[in-house]
Order: structure tokens, then C-alpha cells, then sequence
């Protein structure tokens, strides 16, 4: 997939707007600085992944987002699916210390999912809109992923400390 979605344009007006800010929060996540000289992009994500304590249940939030407006504009629970997918393996990656901040520079899942949105939104006769209680699963379940991220970090900083004071 390329790094940066293509622009496609949506015949029903009531999608251009949520369509725009999305691709502005994909791009400030993701892609906000290019690298002189070459085509690779920074984003906040992994910025915001360095911080030790919450920083990847904080870029899942903002990833989340994303996922909650798709499922608004009528997304079919497979492409629902594989947003969260690319959610997940970006935030549990992303968690392990050092090779998961290098895997954030690298992994752009909300460029992906912007992409499989417009895909989704380019023929809207193939989606069946998520039901309310499909939604509900979903949120719950990135809900204590994002504690789960927020757990990790508190260990091994325990398990660091114990093992350092202990010598």
C-alpha cells in the first residue's frame, strides 16, 4: 500500500467533509513531516509512541477515531475488521520498547485504513452498515487494549526498578 492515500472524490456531499477531516488526522498522524530527500513521512504516532506511559493507547485513541467515524459513514464489518487489524498490530508492535518505536516510523495503519475507507466509499452498494451492538464489541475491545498498552509499560518499569535497587 502506498504511504499516502490517493484523493478520490465522493459523490455524496455528506461524506466530503468527515471524508477531509479524516484524511487531515491520517496525514497528522502519520505523514505530517517528509524527510528531505527522500519520500518517507513522520507523523505524530510514533512520535507520541516514545512516551513511555500511555503513548501508544493515546495514538490508538486518535486511531480509533478514524475506525468510529468509518463505521458511522456506513462501512461493512469486513473493511471494519481490517481497520482494526491494522489498529491492533500498530499498537501491540508499537508497545514493545525500541524495535516498536521503529516499527511505527515504518507501519502507517491510518493511512491504510483511509485508504480501504475510500475504497469502502467508492462503492457503497457492497457495504452493510455495522449495527450499534457490533460497535459496542469493538469499542469495548479496543478499550482494554488500550489498557493493556497502558499496563505493559507499568510492569517493566516495576521489573526494571525491583531489578535495579535489588543489586
Amino acid at each position: 500500500m502506498p504511504n499516502s492515500p490517493e484523493q478520490v472524490s465522493i459523490t455524496n456531499d455528506g461524506y466530503a467533509p468527515r471524508l477531509k477531516r479524516l484524511r487531515q488526522l491520517s496525514k497528522l498522524l502519520d505523514n505530517i513531516i517528509t524527510i528531505p530527500g527522500t519520500q518517507v513521512g513522520i507523523g505524530l504516532d510514533p512520535i507520541i509512541g516514545l512516551l513511555p506511559i500511555g503513548g501508544d493507547a493515546l495514538g490508538l485513541i486518535l486511531s480509533f477515531y478514524i475506525i468510529i467515524e468509518a463505521a458511522q459513514l456506513g462501512v461493512s464489518r469486513a473493511t471494519l475488521g481490517r481497520m482494526v487489524m491494522n489498529v491492533i498490530v500498530d499498537s501491540l508492535v508499537g508497545a514493545i520498547p525500541m524495535l516498536g518505536d521503529l516499527f511505527d516510523f515504518a507501519w502507517k495503519a491510518n493511512n491504510y485504513n483511509i485508504i480501504l475507507l475510500e475504497d469502502s466509499l467508492k462503492s457503497p452498494q457492497q457495504n452493510h452498515k455495522a449495527d450499534t451492538s457490533f460497535i459496542l464489541v469493538f469499542s469495548a475491545g479496543l478499550f482494554l487494549l488500550a489498557i493493556v498498552l497502558i499496563a505493559i509499560p507499568v510492569i517493566l518499569i516495576r521489573v526494571l526498578w525491583q531489578v535495579f535497587t535489588s543489586s
